[in-house]
C-alpha cells in the first residue's frame, strides 16, 4: 500500500451493507451457487465472522464455537458506485479467501497479514462476494518435514499458513478463530496524480534533522514541493522517480515519554499549488548498544542510554481484532499512564494498523515489533512461502516508515529457543528465516531501526538470560527467590513475570476458567501466584484459601504487584546489568485472572498500579546488599537537573524511627545517584539486619524523595528487612475527600505502617491504588471519574494486616 495512491483520489470505504452466511466446507464454488434460503447475517466490515456472530447473539466468546470447520460468505452490492475504472482495496482478509465480482473470481489470497490492490472496471450493479474458506483442511496439510514441533500450538499446519496463532494456544487464549475482512475494504478512483512506491525516511543525526521522500510518477515536469517544519524543498525528476531533502536544523528530537516530548512534525506535499498532507512524522535516532563483551543489549535513543519498560500486547479485542484509533485509545493511554514506555507487539499476535502506530507516536511509546512467526520451524526453503514472507513483511514496514515509535524490529518469537531446547544443534535451529530474510527486509526498508533475529536470543544458548535478549521467567513461571533477578545477569528482557494477576472484583468463583497455562504442564499460572503469596507472607496458600477467603483474595491481588515492583526496583539500580524488561502481558484476552496487567473489561489490576510505580521516570529505590548494608538509589530520567530532598527512616513497630536520615542535593539530568544509609545516618546501623547483633530494632525503612523547593512528593520505597510478613500492623487509616477545581482528591494517614492500602470507590478510579502508606506525612491519591461516574465519589479504604475499614 502507498499513502500517495490515493493522495487526489475519491475513496469509498465499503463499511456498510454486508451480509455473511455459513455453509458446509467447499458446498458452494461460486457465489450464484448458494441457495437463497441461507440465513443472511449482517456482517461488520471490517470485522470478524465472530465479531458478526456475537452482535447477533450467536457466538460466545468464553465458549466459542470453531470457525475454521466453516466456509463464511460475505456479500455486498455495489448498486450506487459510480461505474468506471477503480482499484479494489482489500487491506486484510483472514486467511484462505476467495474474491468474486458477481460470479467472475478476481482474486484468490491466502495470508491473513497481506493487502491486494485490485484493478476492477464497474458498471454500476455488481455485487462483491468474498468467500473465506474453511481453514481447518488447509491446516491440516502436510508439506515440508518439520525439524520440531512446538506443543504451545494446537495445529501444526500453522507453519505452512500465514494466519495469527491467536485461538491455536489452548491455555493461553481462548479458541476463537481469526476469519473475515478484519482490516478496511474500499474503492479508489486514483484521479489524475498516478502515484506510487512512496519512500518517507526521516533521520536525527548531530542534532538536526533530515527528511528525505520520493516516489514514483511517470509524469515528467510536475510542480511538486516537499514542506516540513516551517522549511520546504523543491522535488527533482530523474528516471521516473520524483526525490527531494529537507534539512531540518533546529528540530526538536521524538523521545519516549518518559525521558523527553515525542516531537512530531506533519509532512505536506504541495503539486502545482494544492497542498496535501503526507504524513506525520518524528526526527530520531535508535541504536544498539553490544557492550564491551559483545553480549549486551541496551538501548541508545538519541544519544541516551534508555531503560525499556512496558508490556507484551495481545489484542485489542480478540473477538473483533480492530484497527480503530478510538480502539486502540484507551489501552495505549494506560500504557502510557502506567510508566511504559515500550510496547511489543509479538510473533504470536497480528501485525496492528497504521492508527497503533500513530497513537504510539503522539504518546511517546516505542514499538517492539516482532514479525509474525513464533515457535515453529517454517518452510525458509519454499519459494512460495518466501513470496508471501516478503510480501506482508515489506508491506508493513512500508505502512509503518515514518512512525518514530517502531524502535525494534524482530524475526519473530522463540523460532530458536524452542529448537534448542529439544536438544537440536545451532545449524538446525538458528534458520534463515530469521537470519537472512527477514533481516534483509529489515536492512532495506528500515536501516535506522536495529533488528533483532530472534526472541530470545544472543547467549551461548538462546533462552539463557544473561546475553543478549532474554524472555525471563526466573521470577515468575520457574518459582526462583526474588534474589534470582539479580543472579541471573538479564541483559534486556523482551517478555517476563508472568502471573494470574487478579482484578480488584475478581473472585475466583469461576474455578480455573481464564487462568493461563502451559500445554502439557501439571501447573497453571494460579500455583506461581500461590507461591509467591507464601513466600512473601510466609502463610500457606492452600490453607489460607480454605480458612479466610477473603484475606487469600487480598494477599492474591497484593502479591504479583509486589513482586514485580521488587524486580524492576533490582533491574534499574545502577550497576544492575539489566537495560529494559517488559512485562508478559498488557491485556487479558479472556475474562478472568490473566496474565494482563488491565483486564479485558480494560480496567487496571493491582499489578498496574505497582507497575506505575515502579516505572516513574524519577524514582528512589532500595537495593539490599547483605553485610554491605542497604543502598538507596536514585533516579533521574528526564532532561532537567532536579533539586531533591531524601529522607529515609527506620520505624520499629511500623511506627517509631529508630534512625533516621535526610540530605538535600541535586539530582542531575539523566543521572542517578547511589547512597548508603550509613552515610544518611551518619553512623553505622544494621539497616538490613545483615549481621544479627540482638532483637531486630525495626520493621521496615522508608525512603521518601520530595521536590527540594515545592515539597511535593516524588517517590517512595519501602524495604523489609524481616519480610513483608513482619510488617502487617492494624492501622487506622483516615481519609479526607477533597474537591478542587472540578477534580477529587482523597487525603490519606495512617497512625502505623498500614500495608498494600486499597481505595474500593464505585464509578471511579484512584490515581495510586494497593500502595504502603506509611505514618508521619499524609498522602493524596486523585480519584478519576469513569464514564456514567455522577455526584461525589464514596467508597471504602482497607489495608493488609488490618481488619479497620475507613468509609468515605
Amino acid at each position: 500500500m502507498s499513502a500517495l495512491s490515493v493522495i487526489g483520489a475519491e475513496t469509498s470505504l465499503l463499511g456498510e451493507g454486508w451480509s455473511l452466511v455459513l455453509t458446509e466446507p467447499g458446498a458452494y464454488r461460486l457465489p450464484d451457487d448458494l441457495p437463497s434460503t441461507l440465513e443472511n447475517i449482517p456482517a461488520i466490515v471490517p470485522g470478524t465472522a465472530a465479531a458478526a456472530l456475537e452482535a447477533v447473539g450467536r457466538f460466545d466468546r468464553d465458549n466459542p464455537d470453531p470457525l475454521i470447520d466453516t466456509d463464511v460468505w460475505y456479500r455486498r452490492s455495489l448498486a450506487g458506485e459510480a461505474p468506471g475504472p477503480a482499484i479494489l482495496r482489500l487491506a486484510g482478509l483472514a486467511t484462505m479467501a476467495e474474491v468474486f465480482l458477481d460470479d467472475r473470481p478476481i482474486l484468490s489470497s491466502e495470508s491473513m497479514f497481506e493487502s491486494h490492490d485490485v484493478p476492477v472496471e464497474l458498471t454500476g450493479g455488481e455485487t462483491l462476494s468474498i468467500c473465506f474458506r474453511a481453514l481447518k483442511p488447509h491446516l491440516e496439510k502436510t508439506g515440508p518435514r518439520a525439524r520440531w514441533r512446538p506443543r504451545l500450538m494446537n495445529h501444526q499446519g500453522l507453519r505452512l499458513t500465514r494466519t495469527t496463532t491467536l485461538g491455536f494456544m489452548p491455555g493461553w487464549c481462548p479458541e476463537i478463530h481469526a476469519v473475515g475482512p478484519w482490516r478496511p475494504v474500499s474503492l479508489i478512483r486514483p484521479g489524475t496524480n498516478r502515484m506510487a512506491d512512496l519512500v518517507v525516511t526521516p533521520e536525527f543525526a548531530d542534532g538536526g534533522g533530515i527528511l528525505k521522500v520520493g516516489f514514483a510518477c511517470a509524469q515528467a515536469g510536475r510542480d511538486f514541493h516537499l514542506i516540513c517544519g516551517g522549511r520546504e524543498a523543491a522535488f527533482t525528476f530523474t528516471e521516473g522517480r520524483y526525490s527531494a531533502e529537507l534539512r531540518l536544523p533546529d528540530v526538536e528530537p521524538w523521545w519516549p515519554h518518559t525521558h523527553g516530548e515525542p516531537a512530531l512534525y506533519d509532512v505536506t506535499l504541495r503539486i502545482d499549488g494544492e497542498e496535501f498532507p503526507l504524513a506525520r512524522t518524528g526526527f530520531r535516532s535508535v541504536v544498539v548498544d553490544r557492550g564491551a563483551d559483545g553480549d549486551d543489549f541496551g538501548l541508545i535513543v538519541n544519544g541516551e542510554r534508555t531503560f525499556c519498560r512496558g508490556a507484551v500486547w495481545t489484542s485489542a479485542d480478540i473477538v473483533k481484532l480492530p484497527g480503530s484509533r478510538k480502539v486502540y485509545e484507551p489501552w495505549l493511554r494506560l500504557a502510557k499512564e502506567a510508566g511504559m514506555n515500550m510496547i511489543r507487539v509479538p510473533g504470536i499476535a497480528a501485525y496492528e494498523s497504521p492508527e497503533f502506530f500513530a497513537l504510539c507516536d503522539e504518546l511517546g511509546l516505542m514499538v517492539w515489533q516482532d514479525f509474525m512467526f513464533a515457535n515453529f520451524d517454517y518452510p525458509a526453503g519454499d519459494p512460495d512461502f518466501v513470496i508471501h514472507v516478503k510480501k506482508e513483511a515489506g508491506q508493513f514496514l512500508a505502512a509503518t516508515q515514518a512512525s518514530p515509535s517502531l524502535a525494534v524490529l524482530c524475526g519473530g518469537s522463540e523460532i530458536w529457543q524452542q529448537g534448542a531446547m529439544l536438544g537440536l544443534p545451532e545449524r538446525v535451529w538458528k534458520v534463515p528465516l530469521c537470519e537472512e530474510i527477514l533481516a534483509g527486509l529489515s536492512a532495506e526498508h528500515r536501516p535506522d531501526i536495529p533488528y533483532v533475529a530472534n526472541s530470545p536470543s544472543g547467549g551461548a544458548l538462546p533462552f539463557y538470560p544473561d546475553a543478549g535478549v532474554a524472555h525471563y521467567y526466573g521470577v515468575g513461571a520457574y518459582k526462583r527467590p526474588l534474589e534470582d533477578a539479580r543472579r541471573a545477569n538479564v541483559r534486556f528482557a523482551a517478555e517476563c513475570l508472568a502471573f494470574s494477576n487478579l482484578s480488584e472484583t475478581e473472585t475466583l468463583g469461576r474455578g480455573k476458567a481464564g487462568i493461563p497455562r502451559d500445554a502439557s504442564a501439571d501447573w497453571d499460572f494460579e500455583d506461581v501466584r500461590d507461591h509467591y503469596l507464601g513466600e512473601l507472607y510466609g502463610t500457606d496458600p492452600e490453607e489460607l484459601r480454605q480458612t479466610d477467603f477473603e484475606r487469600y483474595l487480598a494477599l492474591s491481588r497484593a502479591v504479583t504487584g509486589e513482586v514485580m515492583e521488587a524486580t524492576f526496583a533490582e533491574w534499574r539500580r545502577p550497576g544492575s546489568t539489566c537495560n529494559g524488561a517488559l512485562v508478559f502481558t498488557l491485556q487479558d484476552v479472556m475474562a478472568g485472572p490473566g496474565w494482563g496487567v488491565v483486564g479485558v473489561d480494560g480496567r487496571p489490576k493491582p499489578a498496574w498500579h505497582a507497575l506505575r510505580r515502579a516505572f516513574r521516570p524519577v524514582q528512589v529505590v532500595f537495593a539490599d546488599e547483605g553485610t554491605n548494608g542497604l543502598d538507596v538509589h536514585l533516579l533521574n530520567e528526564t532532561a532537567a537537573d532536579l533539586p531533591v530532598t531524601l529522607e529515609v527512616a527506620c520505624l520499629r513497630d511500623g511506627k517509631m524511627p529508630v534512625i533516621s536520615g535526610l540530605r538535600e542535593l541535586m539530582l542531575g539530568s539523566r543521572g542517578s545517584q547511589s547512597i548508603a544509609c550509613t552515610d544518611l545516618f551518619g553512623a553505622f546501623f544494621d539497616t538490613n539486619y545483615a549481621y544479627r547483633f540482638g532483637p531486630p530494632s525495626h520493621d521496615v525503612t522508608v525512603a521518601r524523595l520530595k521536590h527540594a523547593e515545592t515539597g511535593e512528593p516524588i517517590a517512595e520505597a519501602f524495604h523489609f528487612p524481616l519480610g513483608r510478613a513482619k510488617a502487617m500492623h492494624p492501622a487506622e487509616i483516615t481519609a479526607a475527600l477533597i474537591e478542587e477545581r472540578e477534580e477529587f482528591w482523597l487525603e490519606l494517614s495512617a497512625d502505623i505502617f498500614a500495608q498494600s492500602v486499597n481505595i474500593d470507590t464505585a464509578g471511579y478510579r484512584a490515581g495510586d491504588n494497593w500502595f504502603h502508606l506509611a505514618p508521619g506525612t499524609p498522602k493524596r491519591v486523585r480519584l478519576d471519574a469513569l464514564p456514567g461516574a455522577d455526584g461525589r465519589p464514596i467508597g471504602a479504604i482497607r489495608a493488609l494486616g488490618s481488619d479497620r475499614v475507613t468509609h468515605f
